[in-house]
């Protein structure tokens, strides 16, 4: 294990896992929303994105936390990956960990990436693309059956699949890592 993507929904604890997951391995952490927000939450653009990307997959070790298709399973994460670790706790648990995540940030004005930070107006928005909430509910199960597929899918054989569902799996995980690294 030394090329992994981290995937989930939002909540479900991919960065502090990658973050724990690249120091056991001893390689680089690469977050894709530093890469993909550009300041006042702009994305950026997608050649661009795909670029670079490339550029730091092309690397021998990493672990890269994050979802976007255009770089995860439709570019050059999965085809570089030898592992991907699923973060697949219950709907609750991420709905808990997501809304007490944005609450903090936005209380103590935490800096993201970028010098972006969460707005008090997006917790309560509607609008997935606007909440980090709303995105978290009305994503759990499209992600459940993109990951799902995904494992079964002959096409990413090359691709070790790691679902966790708790933090005693996760914990093993990290275990394992160090024990290897």
């Amino acid at each position: 294990m030394r090329r992994v993507s981290v995937v989930g929904n939002a909540g479900s604890g991919k960065t502090t896992l990658a973050r724990r997951l690249a120091s056991a391995l001893g390689v680089p952490l690469i977050e894709l929303d530093a890469i993909h927000h550009l300041p006042n939450w702009e994305p950026i653009d997608p050649a661009r994105f795909q670029a670079i990307v490339e550029e730091m997959t092309a690397a021998d070790g990493w672990v890269i936390d994050g979802n976007y298709r255009v770089v995860v399973s439709d570019g050059p994460v999965w085809a570089r990956a030898d592992t991907v670790v699923w973060l697949d706790p219950p709907r609750r648990t991420v709905m808990r960990q997501v809304i007490q995540r944005s609450l903090w940030r936005v209380l103590t004005r935490r800096q993201l990436w970028n010098q972006n930070r969460e707005r008090l107006s997006n917790l309560f928005a509607w609008d997935p693309e606007e909440s980090v909430i709303r995105w978290a509910w009305t994503q759990h199960d499209k992600y459940r059956d993109r990951f799902e597929s995904a494992m079964g899918s002959p096409d990413l054989a090359h691709l070790r699949f790691v679902r966790l569902r708790s933090r005693r799996q996760a914990e093993r995980l990290l275990r394992e890592a160090a024990a290897s690294g």
